[in-house]
């Protein structure tokens, strides 16, 4: 079984002995036999001064974009990092003074848009030029280590659903991803990374033999994962990605799809290791709340050919095509910003939505990007810290 950096570390606590502490962390800052590392470092008379939650809260009790105000106690001081405005994704600079050392330990799942990572390089960004170390207790990247896919950031588009210039599927672990951003920013930090032991870049999250804990409301599982550097899109459609049902992001749909019309559209495009199956569902909140609307379920049936970001691109050309009056692009606040469509902000550019509103064909869009993997293929090795 693969061991996370925060076992390593509970092995030989040393570094962090007679040290003033934060810690990142969430419900999946646990050790492979599920203890929380809060509590689990304190037995080893590791003193924790405060605790930092990312989006969602500390237990993951809160939907995407809601501001975590109060949350479940743990007996220790709790300061969110997802508030109700673009500033309080910074820590405030009081609950930075006094600590010498601040380890970050929460399972990423390996999308550029998914906001732990993101978390971390803010909050590097946050340290820098301070006497504080960041620490990175390294977890595995779910998708793997060694497929990209998909355009990289345009700076012009950063948000907090893209604060670093990298493929929507990186194949970087957070302790890499931390490297690449210390180096992008040219950041005046103390980085530091407690290595997993057994982890290679070719496996999936299920050849790990870790257990699964959600990382967030939406995150059930490892298949969940897998589709949603694609289905992710779907935030920035009037087209339900699954909130409010058990499998998010597995389904997706809207009152005007025709979910058998849809299921042979995506059947005829260049789309492998998947299969689209039509159905219905009821979403209890979010999108569409209590409508039955017609959708498709998406089953991987080949990790290795699955492009999750080139499915998700291309099941919205297929909707614009099928359904141009009604389907839309929403505007609107998205992750704090109020002037760059949401869509945009997660593909990283306007590009990908203006060719399909040109009509552009499937083929010439999902080529798009190849250029861009590319070049951060060329550039990716020099962060890696294991093997393929």
């Amino acid at each position: 079984m693969v061991l996370n950096g925060l076992d390593i570390l509970l092995q030989d606590p040393a570094p962090c002995r007679n040290r003033r502490i934060g810690l990142i962390a969430n419900q999946t800052s646990v050790s492979a036999g599920l203890g929380y590392s809060w509590d689990l470092l304190e037995r080893q008379g590791i003193r924790l001064t405060r605790i930092f939650s990312p989006e969602h809260g500390l237990f993951s009790t809160e939907q995407d974009q809601i501001a975590v105000e109060n949350q479940p106690g743990t007996g220790r001081e709790i300061v969110s990092l997802y508030g109700s405005s673009e500033k309080s994704l910074l820590p405030d600079r009081s609950k930075l003074e006094g600590l010498d050392l601040v380890l970050f330990d929460i399972q990423d799942i390996g999308s550029r848009y998914y906001t732990y990572v993101n978390t971390l390089a803010l909050f590097m960004e946050a340290a820098q030029g301070l006497d504080i170390e960041v620490m990175v207790l390294d977890r595995p990247n779910p998708l793997g280590g060694n497929m990209i896919e998909g355009p990289l950031l345009d700076p012009a588009y950063h948000s907090f659903v893209g604060v670093m210039p990298v493929p929507v599927r990186h194949g970087l672990t957070a302790g890499e991803i931390a490297h690449f951003h210390r180096d992008y920013k040219k950041l005046d930090i103390n980085l530091s990374v407690v290595p997993m032991q057994g982890w290679s870049r070719s496996m999936l999250f299920p050849e790990t033999g870790l257990p699964w804990v959600p990382p967030s409301p939406n995150m059930p599982s490892f298949e969940v994962a897998e589709v949603y550097p694609g289905m992710c899109l779907f935030e920035g459609l009037n087209v339900s990605e699954g909130r409010g049902t058990t499998m998010p992001f597995l389904m997706s749909g809207a009152p005007f799809i025709n979910p058998f019309e849809l299921a042979a559209r995506l059947a005829s495009m260049p789309l492998e290791g998947v299969v689209f199956r039509p159905t219905w569902f009821r979403p209890t909140f979010h999108k569409y709340r209590d409508e039955v609307i017609g959708a498709i379920y998406l089953h991987v049936t080949d990790h290795a050919r699955f492009r999750p970001f080139a499915t998700g691109v291309a099941m919205t050309c297929a909707i614009r095509e099928l359904y141009p009056d009604r389907m839309s692009f929403l505007d609107g606040v998205y992750e704090f910003n109020d002037t760059i469509p949401a869509f945009d902000l997660l593909a990283g550019s306007e590009a990908i939505r203006s060719m399909i509103l040109r009509g552009e064909t499937e083929e010439s869009i999902l080529s798009s990007w190849r250029e861009d993997e590319a070049e951060f293929a060329a550039i990716k090795p020099n962060f890696h810290l294991y093997e393929a």
